[in-house]
């Protein structure tokens, strides 16, 4: 688990462990990262299949919750095959923008 903070995110990379296995570790590690923009980077991982990013769903809901953003990127599954509440992008600049305008809509009120 490698993790970069950045001045909007903290993206946090596997790069050689099991999803199941991140998702122990992330799991144990949220508390430090429930105050902030959160990017998963899954796009060097393979063999990743729906069901278990399903797993990161409750905390995903429980971040946004918090008011704050969670991003996967996943370029081996389809966006639209999971739910409204997980965003699920391709690459590395689409998360950021996404960040970006979940940022300003919290800054407009919405």
């Amino acid at each position: 688990m490698i993790i970069e903070k950045t001045d909007i995110a903290t993206v946090i990379t596997n790069e050689k462990l099991s999803i199941l296995d991140f998702f122990s570790n992330f799991s144990k590690k949220y508390a430090k990262f429930k105050n902030e923009n959160v990017i998963l980077d899954f796009s060097k991982s393979k063999g990743i299949d729906k069901e278990n990013i399903l797993l990161f769903l409750p905390i995903v809901k429980q971040h946004k919750n918090n008011g704050m953003s969670f991003v996967i990127i996943l370029n081996e599954i389809e966006a639209d095959d999971f739910p409204n509440e997980m965003i699920v992008v391709p690459t590395h600049v689409e998360a950021f923008d996404i960040i970006e305008m979940e940022n300003i809509e919290r800054d407009l009120g919405f």
